[in-house]
């Protein structure tokens, strides 16, 4: 089996760069003063993100947050200190974790609403004495 010259991998590495759509990550980089981890994109765009939004990177310190790599031809952000690994792709569209884990802060945050028919209902419920007892299985209280 022939070995690959570095010309040879140079081309198909470029061939496969040219094939890929969209914007890509071209760097990465954690800025402490805003809290953010920033992704400049191919485009010039730049990304940021909290890492308190992302899963993963959650309870991540600062010093974990300040090594990052990016991968994958611009597709993948590492950060090799958590191993943890963000989809630019994903990130574009507003996922910043599993579909479980996006379920699971959408519920949480929809628990924490305080609309004003929610805080209207609330102050009624507790005029009343407050949220009814659950029954145990026997139907008594």
């Amino acid at each position: 089996m022939a070995e690959l010259t570095t010309a040879e991998f140079a081309a198909a590495k470029a061939r496969g760069e040219a094939r890929m759509r969209g914007p890509r990550a071209a760097s990465a980089h954690y800025d402490a003063g805003r809290n953010r981890v920033i992704v400049r994109l191919t485009t010039g765009v730049e990304l940021g993100v909290a890492p308190h939004d992302v899963e993963g990177l959650r309870h991540a310190s600062i010093e974990d947050l300040k090594v990052i790599e990016v991968e994958a031809f611009g597709l993948g952000i590492h950060f090799p200190k958590l191993d943890a690994d963000l989809y630019v792709p994903a990130l574009l569209q507003g996922v910043l974790g599993s579909k479980r884990w996006m379920a699971a802060q959408l519920g949480s945050a929809g628990g924490r609403a305080r609309s004003p028919a929610k805080a209207a209902a609330s102050r009624e419920n507790g005029k009343r004495g407050g949220r009814p007892r659950k029954l145990a299985a026997g139907g008594k209280g």
